[in-house]
C-alpha cells in the first residue's frame, strides 16, 4: 500500500473526534514514547497513520511538539519518517505520521517474537539511516542535527526501508551549542558533548557509530555494547578481526569482509575525538561499497531479496549520490573503501 499522499499544511487543522474514531477511542496502542503513547489510526479515507499523543502536563513535550512540527514541515527525504499533519486543540497536542508497518529496528533486534534480522537487512538498514543523516547534515538548509539516534528511533516501512524518526530533540546546527542540560539517550551520547555541552554533526556521527555496532553485535549500550567493542578492538587492527562481536543469532550467516568493513567504519565514528570522526557523506560512500558487495553476493548465491523489494530497488546504490547533488552541495571524491575514511 502506498504511503499517504497528504499535504502537510492541508492536514494541520484536524479534528480530534475524527482521530477518536480512527483509533477506536485511542485504544489501538502501537507503543509508548518518552512524551506519550503512539496509536494506530485507520482513517476513513483508507490511509493508515501513526498518531503520537503528547502528555498534557509535559512542558518539555510541548516544546518537542513545536520543534518536530517546525522541522519536519520542511524536511523531506525517503529515509526520514513523514509527518503528515498535527492537531493542537483544547490543550491536546497530536502528531500524525505515515504508518511504518514493520515497527522499530529495536523490536527486530531484541523482540522475543522476532526472527533474527538477516545480515543483508542489516547492511541495507545501515545505509538507509546513513543516507537520512547525510541529508540532515548536508542537504537540509540550514543543516539539522538529530541528537537522538538510537535503534528505537529507526522505523521500518513495508519494504524494510529504514526511516529516521523522533525529531523532538533535533535542532538546526547553529542552535545546538552550549545547552545547559544534557539531552539524549545514555550509551549513544558523544563523550565530547557530555563534557562540553556542545552538540554538533559529529555528535550524530558518534551515535550512528554506536547504532552500527548495535546492528553488528545485536546488543544495545545498556547491555554493555561499547565495552564489548573495546575488548574486541584490542584484538583487531581496526580493519579486520571483528567477527567475534557478530550477533550470535546470525549463526555465522554473514560475510566476514562486509562485517569487518562495517565495523571499521563504526569504530571511526565512535572515536572519542570528534575531529577524527568521518562525515556522514564519507560514511555513506563506505557503506555503498559494503552494500554493493552484499548485493552481488546475494545474486551470486541466489538468496532471496528483502520482502517488498524488487531486484532494482533492493540496494538502490546510486540514490544517495543523486540526492546529494540535488541538494546543491558539491560531493567530495567518493572513498574507495572503509579504510579510506578520514583519520584526521
Amino acid at each position: 500500500k502506498e504511503e499517504p499522499n497528504i499535504s502537510f499544511w492541508d492536514t494541520q487543522i484536524c479534528v480530534q473526534r475524527e482521530l477518536q474514531k480512527a483509533t477506536s477511542n485511542f485504544t489501538k496502542l502501537l507503543g509508548q514514547g518518552a512524551f506519550g503513547p503512539v496509536y494506530k489510526a485507520d482513517m476513513s479515507s483508507g490511509e493508515i497513520l501513526a498518531v503520537k499523543v503528547l502528555a498534557n502536563n509535559s512542558k518539555q513535550g510541548e516544546k518537542e511538539f513545536q520543534n518536530e512540527v517546525l522541522l519536519l514541515g520542511r524536511l523531506h527525504h525517503r529515509n526520514l519518517v513523514n509527518l503528515v499533519g498535527y492537531c493542537a486543540e483544547k490543550g491536546q497536542h497530536i502528531l500524525l505520521y505515515a504508518y511504518m508497518p514493520n515497527g522499530s529496528l529495536a523490536s527486530h533486534l531484541y523482540g522475543e517474537k522476532s526472527a533474527p534480522l538477516r545480515w543483508d537487512f542489516r547492511v541495507n538498514i545501515a545505509l538507509d539511516v546513513a543516507r537520512g543523516l547525510e541529508y540532515l547534515h548536508d542537504g537540509a538548509v540550514p543543516p539539522v542535527v538529530h541528537r537522538d539516534i538510537k535503534s528505537p528511533n529507526i522505523l521500518l516501512d513495508q519494504s524494510m526501508h529504514a526511516r529516521v524518526a523522533d525529531f523532538g530533540l533535533s535542532r538546526e546546527e547553529m542552535l545546538t551549542r552550549n545547552g545547559a542540560n544534557i539531552r539524549g539517550t545514555y550509551g549513544y551520547l558523544d563523550p565530547e558533548y557530555v563534557s562540553s555541552r556542545s552538540f554538533t554533526k559529529k555528535s550524530d556521527v558518534y551515535s550512528y557509530g554506536v547504532l552500527l555496532f548495535e546492528l553488528i553485535a545485536g546488543r544495545n549500550p545498556q547491555q554493555g555494547l561499547m565495552e564489548y567493542v573495546e575488548l574486541a578492538a584490542i584484538n583487531a587492527d581496526g580493519k579486520t578481526g571483528w567477527e567475534e562481536i557478530a550477533d550470535s543469532r546470525l549463526e555465522g550467516a554473514f560475510d566476514v569482509e562486509e562485517l569487518n568493513d562495517m565495523a571499521a567504519a563504526a569504530y571511526k565514528c565512535v572515536s572519542r575525538v570528534s575531529r577524527k570522526r568521518p562525515s556522514m557523506r564519507d560514511v555513506v560512500q563506505a557503506l555503498i561499497r559494503v552494500a554493493k558487495h552484499s548485493h552481488s553476493s546475494r545474486n551470486h548465491h541466489g538468496r532471496r531479496l528483502p520482502p517488498g523489494r524488487t531486484d532494482d530497488e533492493s540496494v538502490d546504490l546510486e540514490a544517495s549520490e543523486d540526492q546529494s547533488s540535488a541538494s546543491g552541495h558539491q560531493r567530495q571524491e567518493s572513498v574507495g573503501s572503509v579504510s579510506e575514511l578520514p583519520d584526521v
